[in-house]
């Protein structure tokens, strides 16, 4: 399964827009990206200025996409993700993949994007990155943005997780960290690769799983790594046990630029890629972003919730929250203090989280009106406000401390209180019948509304 097949099978679907006129890779690419972003359709850059390379992208960036890349639909994504946690399964190695057809020396044709006004340089934004201990005991594959140094060097940033840790354990060895750098995979492996499991679990098996057993990888040969088959392009690198540099600026989820730091450099020893490939350009902070970085945490939520309140109906990490530091939860309410249970169920199973809101199953926890609503006719401060004060949250909240991620937490319970009359909260209702609501859908016109917006509809109904 290849990204060009997803590619093929979205064409069908009318989600592809072809761009064809001629795109600078400064600037411009991502300029038309960030247009496009919200509910936009995949985008094909066609003509990439100075470069014979197609690029690609927004390709993960709605649930409906991410949903028919695993072949299921929104109600069953959490179970589908959690299951391929939970059962992962080792993919086949093959000798040969169409990712070994042509065999270049460094980066020099790579149309490699440089995103916003003050970033350090051209990014790679989409890259999934596999390595393994130095005793061949803990494999680990995970989404990395790497800055362009010159041809033959990207400085590689590693946050303090299961990456870094295998890089440590060859430093102290005393040798670089050998890896495959994949770019243009189906989006189940970028979605396993940015998926929370524990360390020493190879995130390849999860995707094999999600893929229903056909990822096949094929080994690298100039560094001791595997990669997908079907990749478009594969960096073979080694990341440097002695050198570092100064990384950024780059914009991160939230949209704002995240300080400059030393981080290691990775020395590009090949570039294998297939014939005619396309680039994956990811939009740093666009939709894809939030998605992929935000959408396995909303499972984490959704489990832990699932245990304190009978029912949960949906986990929305919001756009406006930048995919990460706001949660909308729709539950299904049986006391008065589940919502508050199911808040601070949230804010344990996302450490990151600022804020949360737990509204009922009739509210759209992916409509922002409609969630202000509940806020405003469900939720009185005095009784339904929770603050926790200097807890540990995120340091890509701007606001929060940038050393120590420091943070004060807030969580919203704009649940219908069981202590009040029913009919104060009923919502108002217009009898109608089927033709009458066929008939409106028809004045909307498809693609009215969202598919996360049709799933609570359906949902609410029920």
């Amino acid at each position: 399964m290849s990204l060009k097949a997803f590619l093929k099978q979205m064409e069908k679907e009318n989600e592809v827009l072809h761009v064809k006129d001629e795109i600078s890779a400064r600037f411009e690419t991502s300029f038309i990206v960030k247009n496009f972003d919200s509910q936009g359709p995949i985008l094909l850059f066609e003509k990439v200025k100075t470069y014979e390379t197609k690029v690609v992208a927004n390709v993960c960036g709605t649930r409906k996409r991410i949903c028919a890349a695993l072949d299921t639909d929104q109600d069953e994504l959490y179970r589908k993700l959690t299951e391929a946690w939970r059962s992962p399964k080792k993919p086949k190695i093959v000798g040969d993949g169409a990712v070994k057809e042509i065999s270049e020396r460094d980066l020099s044709n790579i149309p490699i994007l440089t995103h916003f006004a003050r970033d350090a340089g051209p990014y790679i934004t989409s890259a999934v990155v596999y390595a393994k201990s130095v005793d061949g005991n803990v494999e680990n594959v995970s989404v990395h943005r790497l800055q362009v140094l010159d041809n033959k060097r990207l400085a590689i940033r590693l946050v303090p997780r299961h990456l870094f840790k295998l890089w440590q354990m060859a430093k102290e060895a005393g040798k670089d960290l050998e890896v495959s750098i994949s770019i243009g995979v189906h989006p189940a492996i970028l979605l396993a690769a940015s998926s929370p499991v524990p360390f020493g679990m190879n995130e390849f098996d999860v995707a094999n799983t999600l893929m229903s057993d056909r990822l096949r990888l094929v080994e690298c040969k100039h560094v001791d790594a595997y990669a997908p088959a079907e990749a478009e392009l594969v960096l073979e690198g080694k990341i440097s046990a002695t050198e570092e540099v100064d990384e950024g600026p780059f914009v991160d989820i939230t949209g704002t630029y995240d300080v400059v730091r030393k981080q290691p450099v990775v020395k590009v020893m090949c570039v294998m890629h297939r014939r005619n490939y396309v680039y994956h350009g990811l939009l740093p902070s666009g939709a894809e972003h939030k998605l992929l970085m935000g959408l396995p945490h909303e499972v984490l939520i959704w489990e832990a919730a699932s245990k304190v309140v009978p029912k949960v109906y949906a986990v929305n990490l919001s756009a406006g929250g930048s995919g990460w530091l706001h949660a909308i939860i729709s539950i299904e309410k049986q006391l008065d203090g589940d919502g508050k249970n199911a808040l601070l169920a949230a804010f344990a199973a996302h450490p990151s989280l600022k804020h949360a809101i737990v509204v009922d199953s009739d509210v759209d926890a992916f409509d922002a009106s409609d969630v202000e609503w509940a806020i405003a006719t469900r939720f009185q401060a005095s009784e339904d406000l929770i603050t926790i004060k200097n807890v540990r949250g995120s340091t890509l909240d701007s606001s929060a401390d940038q050393e120590t991620g420091l943070t004060t937490k807030v969580g919203v319970d704009a649940t219908r209180p069981f202590s009040r009359p029913k009919e104060k909260f009923e919502r108002a209702k217009i009898p109608v019948n089927e033709s009458m609501e066929k008939l409106v859908r028809n004045l909307l016109g498809p693609g009215s509304k969202s598919f996360a917006h049709e799933f609570i509809y359906k949902i609410s109904r029920n």
